[in-house]
């Protein structure tokens, strides 16, 4: 089966294609920059969103579209309205034309936890007007679906707009992390390789015009993540909660009341939050120390072996 990963360059796209490709899927990824995790079973196709000649000319003989370009970050979208009107939603509507065209049999689209909320600004915003096009587009042309909306993710590739690879960074580079809020807002954090296998198997027929919830298995406070991490690194992490203006994150959980439910999905067995922290954890340290690299399982100089 051929797969197309749109936004396949980035955190979560480019896992997602890695266990398409692992499933034995045929994919190819498409977006706006090559992706530096290309694989060779892979194909790489560079390209923007919001030109509809293109986007017709790559969905023609593709069975599957997963649909992870656009926008992510939520302070982003909320300091760029157009733009994510633009890429999230134009982008979102002409690809499902685009598809709907060729008789693609099913689109998967990556929503978020935060489509039904009152908070997520307007990237909620973006994710429930997709919905509704997607929606509509099943029921006016038979385009198969299934709606992922994902909760907070972490793991590797990963970079500053994901709030677990910002803490650890300045864990590893400052000695210090400054949280704004509370430290009370619970979160259910998903390892986002445990996000791409779910993602995956939502391929079943089951599954068609679905909408799924993909969060962790645990609650956990931020001020519980902070301590976490001290702990790990085994250093003297000092930690600063200061009061946060923000409005467009949640508290306790994104859901508002709403008849359009989803059905949540856990990875089981899945990665353990401390296992997943401390890959996180290598990866930020090589990072932030970049004359370093990995030799026989230890971070030496190059130059000098210190």
């Amino acid at each position: 089966m051929k797969i197309l990963v749109t936004g396949g360059s980035g955190f979560l796209g480019s896992h997602i294609a890695d266990a398409l490709s692992n499933a034995g899927y045929e994919v190819t990824i498409f977006d706006i920059r090559k992706s530096p995790y290309l694989r060779q079973d892979q194909k790489m196709i560079v390209g923007d969103i919001l030109d509809q000649e293109c986007l017709d000319k790559i969905v023609k003989g593709q069975d599957v579209v997963y649909h992870f370009a656009g926008i992510a970050d939520i302070d982003e979208c909320a300091s760029r309205p157009v733009d994510t009107a633009k890429y999230n939603i134009l982008g979102t509507v002409q690809l499902l034309e685009a598809c709907r065209k060729v008789d693609i049999k099913r689109f998967v689209f990556a929503s978020s936890s935060y489509v039904y909320s009152d908070s997520g600004s307007f990237y909620a915003a973006s994710k429930q007007a997709c919905e509704t096009f997607i929606e509509n587009f099943s029921k006016l042309y038979d385009l198969k679906y299934t709606c992922l909306r994902y909760g907070s993710l972490y793991g590797q590739r990963a970079d500053d707009r994901n709030s677990i690879y910002r803490l650890i960074k300045q864990a590893v580079q400052d000695g210090k992390i400054v949280y704004r809020g509370t430290g009370e807002e619970v979160r259910e954090f998903i390892h986002v390789q445990d996000a791409a296998q779910i993602s995956v198997a939502i391929l079943q027929p089951e599954f068609e015009n679905q909408h799924i919830i993909l969060t962790g298995a645990e609650k956990m406070r931020y001020i519980d993540l902070l301590e976490m991490i001290r702990e790990m690194l085994g250093t003297k992490i000092e930690i600063e909660v200061l009061p946060s203006e923000r409005k467009a994150h949640y508290k306790i959980t994104p859901y508002n009341f709403s008849p359009k439910l989803g059905r949540k999905m856990v990875n089981n067995p899945h990665i353990d939050m401390g296992q997943g922290l401390l890959q996180c954890m290598a990866e930020v340290y090589e990072k932030v120390h970049i004359k370093k690299h990995k030799e026989m399982g230890l971070f030496v100089n190059g130059k000098n072996n210190e």
